[in-house]
């Protein structure tokens, strides 16, 4: 009995490999054979008498079972097609699935072809195996002609087949597809598994879809058919987390303790980070101490979460010592951890000390274009544009393609610097060999021009932009508006602000602002007031800003009771 098991694991990594199969194990944390959607039972009573056979060999006895590439599999199947008589179709089934192991998914489906051909009839598993294959390949169009073919031989769609189906349409986008086999499958005789579920689950929260997500959970403890696992618990945590869900992350997190469901490194990793993004410090603290024997222990990653967290905080001393733990406790940093204390020292100006860890980080690790970009960044803002771009040069000798980061952050140090004419260069380069620029990238260079007085250049800019037809925003309007208040052309600055409705894009209070400032410095009290309410009547309340721009507006008028 124990060999005939051993043979169905066998033969369910033909279907359910992690390499190929039909189900990719997310987070790697999927066993085959823990996961089998085929019955066990009918597998082995249906093909007894192959797994009670020895393994598939030649006459020399050489073990043919074992399929290292391509071209073993090739020649031991025009092996198999000399043999009389020929080997039997499960046989055969069991080679495609070695060569779907390997991924190599046309091969599959042009055996299979040669079968028909040759008049080897396919069985129920085999046709599983095309239709996965054909889903792997984005051909769904195919893979239900397959399938029309399986019912016409007298076979019924099973759950391997319709997950398979739902997992295919997914791949491609096609989200209803995918819930129509869904719900055929809860109206017929084939039940959902918890593969099923957990590619649903999973796709719901690739879309940001939490709740969605969540819902499906609770179904499947509702309609009993099978329990939700670590897997899918840690797939809906993650997703409430990235969400700003946390709270929900937690009561599901204690639902799963209650149900007896262990929780391993990467649950706790999840709610950490979702303890940051939402700024619970102390929660974060509280899930790391709670991590230790017997519960997981925290790895690379958990370490890093935390020291970024301290790192955006300003608390250097309290990242270093915690990197001095990790240390001791045999976890080795790796380049996020060192990207974070570079981040957290160029966040205080200390660029000297984000390049000491650098250092220290090329003796241990590989660096990337981020750890470049942070010091790129960090030199910029100190006006330091001479390091800066001997980093930009040394990235580009180790190999290194700096990306649209590293291009913005350069354009930002030259505008600061007031070398705009070579912050306009860069962007030509970018612009004939890449990256291209994006619209924050003009924005900079749009923000610099105006705060340095270039007005026209900053226009002829934005005329390109509009001629390019980037998407502009409020962001690159507001930034024209300003340059314009400040340069004293009230005109340019209201026609810009009047446009905006025209192209669909609503102001937001920075914009309110910044015109009604411009408007009560050019003595144009009334039309700061008329603007003012035109704000509240948008749904803007005046903040702080507004109402000290205002009172410095009617003093600057010797307008004093309305300034009281």
């Amino acid at each position: 009995m124990l060999k005939l098991q051993k043979s169905v694991r066998k033969a369910s990594r033909f279907f359910f490999s992690r390499d190929g199969g039909i189900f990719h194990g997310i987070g790697g944390m999927f066993s085959p054979s823990s996961t089998l959607a085929l019955s066990m039972t009918s597998v082995a009573r249906k093909h007894s008498k192959f797994y009670s056979d020895d393994v598939y060999r030649s006459k020399h006895g050489r073990n043919y079972n074992v399929i290292e590439n391509p071209e073993d599999a090739l020649a031991l199947f025009h092996r198999m097609l000399r043999k009389r008589p020929l080997p039997s179709v499960v046989r055969f089934t069991q080679l495609l699935g070695q060569i779907a192991k390997m991924e190599h998914y046309s091969v599959v489906i042009s055996l299979y072809h040669n079968m028909g051909l040759l008049g080897i009839h396919s069985d129920d598993y085999t046709l599983n195996l095309v239709i996965n294959c054909f889903c792997q390949l984005n051909l769904m169009g195919c893979s239900l002609s397959v399938l029309g073919k399986f019912v016409k031989s007298g076979y019924a769609p099973d759950t391997v087949t319709m997950t398979t189906l739902i997992k295919g349409f997914l791949s491609e986008g096609k989200v209803d597809e995918a819930r129509e086999c869904y719900e055929k499958m809860t109206r017929g005789g084939c039940k959902p598994d918890a593969i099923t579920y957990t590619i649903l689950i999973n796709e719901f929260c690739k879309e940001g879809n939490s709740t969605a997500a969540l819902q499906l959970l609770r179904r499947m403890y509702k309609d009993a058919i099978c329990e939700p696992d670590l897997v899918c618990y840690n797939i809906v945590i993650d997703s409430l987390c990235k969400d700003g869900l946390y709270d929900d992350a937690l009561s599901l997190f204690s639902e799963m303790v209650s149900k007896g469901v262990n929780q391993n490194v990467v649950t706790y990793n999840s709610l950490i980070r979702g303890a940051c993004r939402a700024s619970q410090w102390k929660e974060a603290s509280r899930l790391f101490n709670e991590m230790v024997d017997p519960k997981p222990t925290p790895d690379v990653c958990t370490f890093s979460v935390l020291v970024d967290m301290l790192c955006k905080e300003g608390k250097i001393a309290n990242a270093l010592g915690l990197l001095k733990i990790m240390v001791q406790r045999g976890v080795k940093p790796d380049r996020v951890t060192y990207n974070s204390l570079m981040n957290g020292y160029c966040l205080r100006g200390e660029i000297d000390e984000a390049m000491r860890i650098f250092d220290m980080m090329v003796g241990s690790c590989e660096t990337d274009v981020l750890s470049y970009n942070i010091l790129v960044n960090g030199y910029c803002k100190l006006e330091r544009i001479n390091e800066a771009f001997m980093l930009f040069e040394e990235m580009i000798c180790k190999g290194l393609i700096p990306n649209v980061v590293t291009y913005s952050s350069l354009i930002s140090g030259l505008c600061k610097v007031g070398r705009t004419q070579a912050a306009m260069e860069l962007l030509c380069k970018m612009q004939d060999c890449g990256p291209l620029p994006n619209i924050q990238t003009y924005g900079i260079l749009l923000d610099g021009l105006c705060k340095n007085g270039q007005l026209e250049e900053a226009m002829t800019l934005f005329r390109n932009m509009e001629e390019k037809k980037l998407p502009l925003n409020i962001v690159i309007y507001t930034i024209l508006i300003g340059g314009m208040c400040k340069a004293g052309n009230l005109v340019a600055a209201k026609d810009l602000f009047y446009q905006l409705s025209s192209k669909g894009i609503q102001p937001n209070v920075r914009t309110y602002n910044i015109l009604i400032d411009g408007l009560l410095g050019g003595g144009l009290v009334d039309e700061a007031i008329n603007l003012q309410g035109q704000m509240e009547g948008n749904g803007f309340p005046p903040n702080n800003v507004t109402c000290n721009s205002m009172i410095q507006g009617f003093a600057r008028s010797h307008d004093l009771s309305r300034a009281v």
